[in-house]
């Protein structure tokens, strides 16, 4: 099949999009909207943002090239800087498949998915309980914050502190371990050193070398093959270890087991972007009216006497 055929096929696609339709790029992770569909061009705007973009013709022709004589893939990290657009759109092609999972945008012999987001529905949009120990300890910790004056602790009864500090380790604790989820998953997602980014910040795969000494007499007896006294490294720690290495010619790797593993580490936080968020939810809330506020205040004084049974402090003269 050339290029042209796939290009119009293409087109045919973008044209039968839903309006309001939107993509993600597969590294950025930037969410956007097919504008425009034009013969040499395709015209895209970025939900976040606003920017507009015109997506060539030819770029969409060298893409294609690089997949379909590269044994039928083409690994999306080696795209240039802010190319992650055209695969998403590729994708659309009954053809092509980004494969995120395998870390590239690939041809198939039958219809394929796409970096298409499915619009939420109705249903969707109305707000669901998770079943997430994290969820339920965050509810409990809000209504500690909004009881108690937390800024001045000294003012703060004993039984309030006790239920405030058991609270936060408990979000802590279950939040670290979904965190930690959260991260496993990422790590397949996350090419090279790029940052990707979401409304509140963004985070970068990098990786940590772990060193723990050898077996003890394989470490001396490699030292003292090297001219280093026994008498200098009887004790063998690190610091020791380190001096020695600086002056004899012998590989780290001789002495240390290396091992080295990959994580996420947090790049930065936008905080006006959680502001915005967080003062956006306070104001849908007041202006709640009829029936649904109705409804909304009932769950509030109910979750207040689940709030009130859970968080009241007992005195063992008490129970």
């Amino acid at each position: 099949m050339t290029f042209s055929v796939s290009w119009h096929t293409l087109l045919e696609e973008l044209d039968d999009l839903p309006e309001g339709a939107t993509l993600v790029t597969p590294l950025s992770r930037k969410k956007f909207r097919i504008t425009d569909v034009q013969e040499q061009r395709v015209i895209i705007e970025f939900t976040e943002s606003g920017d507009r973009r015109p997506l060539q013709r030819e770029q969409f022709e060298t893409l294609y090239r690089r997949i379909t004589e590269d044994s039928g893939s083409f690994a999306l990290d080696r795209l240039p800087p802010d190319a992650d657009p055209y695969p998403a759109v590729l994708s659309l092609h009954p053809r092509f498949e980004v494969d995120e999972d395998q870390g590239g945008i690939i041809e198939r012999e039958t219809p394929t998915g796409t970096q298409l987001l499915e619009e939420p529905s109705e249903e969707s949009t109305q707000r669901t309980e998770p079943d997430l120990d994290v969820y339920a300890d965050a509810l409990l910790l809000i209504d500690v914050l909004e009881r108690y004056e937390v800024t001045s602790l000294e003012e703060i009864e004993t039984d309030a502190l006790v239920n405030l500090y058991t609270l936060l380790s408990d979000v802590q604790r279950n939040a670290n371990d979904l965190r930690q989820d959260v991260r496993s998953v990422l790590l397949n997602r996350l090419h090279h050193d790029r940052p990707v980014s979401g409304p509140y910040g963004s985070v970068q795969r990098t990786s940590r070398r772990n060193r723990e000494l050898k077996d003890e007499d394989d470490v001396i007896e490699i030292l003292e093959a090297a001219g280093i006294d026994r008498e200098r490294i009887t004790s063998v720690d690190r610091s020791k270890v380190d001096e020695a290495l600086e002056v004899i010619e012998v590989s780290e790797s001789d002495v240390y087991e290396i091992e080295e593993s990959e994580y996420v580490r947090k790049a930065e936080v936008d905080e006006e972007a959680k502001e915005t968020r967080l003062q956006g939810l306070k104001d849908q809330l007041a202006a709640t009216e009829g029936e649904e506020a109705e409804k909304l205040r009932e769950e509030i004084e109910e979750l207040e006497g689940r709030i009130e049974e859970l968080t009241s402090f007992r005195t063992g003269s008490e129970v």
